[in-house]
């Protein structure tokens, strides 16, 4: 029989971290320790590393000090060694590589790339395991870390939305090159695919590309923080009401992917989701992806929110 090569499924494990610059560090920073609830683990240069308390990998958020806001490089995670070196050469072979690179504290020999529209990634196996001091240790054995009550206590790292020329050029390169998979779309009634869903394992999305309406390339428009509960997305609203943190949008529940949400943007300019996607998993192997057309995208969100305004407008780095 012919020897046939590994399906690129299943071959990117998981979202690992990913680096939002802002011009603001000591407020940004304030932000997602006092307001979402993560912790410090370390600093070095211009950057200080975050983790949420049920991530298990040395940081989730790599806060950088820049001249704008935006997002640097998103982190993902390979299944194996030798799934790494797979999906490296898949990316050469439509070059889009930068290099080797050394990676950040806690993470092992890193590739770097961009896809189409310029973001910039990175994926790596080898990861160091956070091991809590003892005052963060759990009393429970089988979570990364103690509960922090502390703000919002957001428990995950979810997702990371950019905006891109072609959303749908984008979300190819995440299926053909990384293995990724559409769960959800739009299309337009001109036939143009506005917005692309793409998941690596059974969470429902980990990167999302909506069309940018300025067509400008490589913006950012939201990560998303998930939390344990949908009350914790309306006690989120209280805090940051009480933070005096601008909310753009929410609570609502949207109708792509059911997702209880809240937007907010955090001090440096960057939209920031809170969000809850309840227990839906995609465990299909043969899954369709679900279209969504113009008509149905217009009612708005789930329970009727029209989608406001600067949801479509704003996005980071400013242009």
């Amino acid at each position: 029989m012919p020897h046939l090569a590994p399906s690129p499924r299943h071959e990117i494990a998981h979202l690992g971290h990913v680096e939002l610059l802002t011009p603001e560090p000591e407020k940004s920073l304030d932000f997602f320790v006092n307001v979402l609830g993560l912790t410090e683990n370390g600093a070095q240069g211009d950057s200080v590393y975050l983790r949420t308390w049920d991530d298990y990998e040395h940081h989730s958020v790599k806060l950088t000090a820049a001249k704008t806001s935006g997002v640097g490089r998103t982190a993902m995670r390979a299944s194996s060694e030798a799934a790494l070196k797979r999906r490296v050469a898949a990316i050469e072979e439509r070059g889009l590589g930068i290099g080797w690179v050394d990676g950040d504290p806690g993470i092992g020999p890193t590739y770097a790339f961009r896809d189409p529209d310029g973001h910039e990634m990175e994926i790596y196996w080898e990861t160091e395991k956070y091991d809590p001091p003892g005052h963060l240790r759990p009393s429970l054995k089988n979570q990364a870390q103690a509960y922090p009550a502390r703000g919002v206590c957001v428990r995950r790292l979810d997702h990371v939305n950019y905006l891109a020329q072609d959303a749908a050029a984008n979300g190819g390169f995440v299926c053909d090159a990384l293995g990724g998979r559409v769960t959800e779309q739009i299309r337009l009634d001109s036939g143009v695919i506005s917005g692309q869903w793409t998941h690596f394992a059974q969470k429902s999305y980990d990167l999302v590309y909506t069309n940018d309406w300025t067509r400008s390339s490589g913006r950012l428009h939201h990560i998303a923080f998930a939390t344990d509960t949908r009350e914790d997305i309306l006690r989120a609203a209280d805090i940051a009401l009480d933070k005096g943190v601008f909310i753009e949008t929410g609570p609502h529940k949207h109708a792509i992917q059911q997702t209880f949400f809240l937007y907010v943007y955090e001090p440096g300019g960057n939209r920031i989701e809170l969000c809850n996607p309840a227990a839906r998993l995609i465990f299909a192997p043969d899954w369709e992806p679900i279209t969504w057309t113009e008509a149905e995208r217009a009612k708005g969100q789930a329970w009727g929110l029209k989608t406001i305004e600067s949801f479509h407008t704003h996005g980071t780095p400013p242009v």
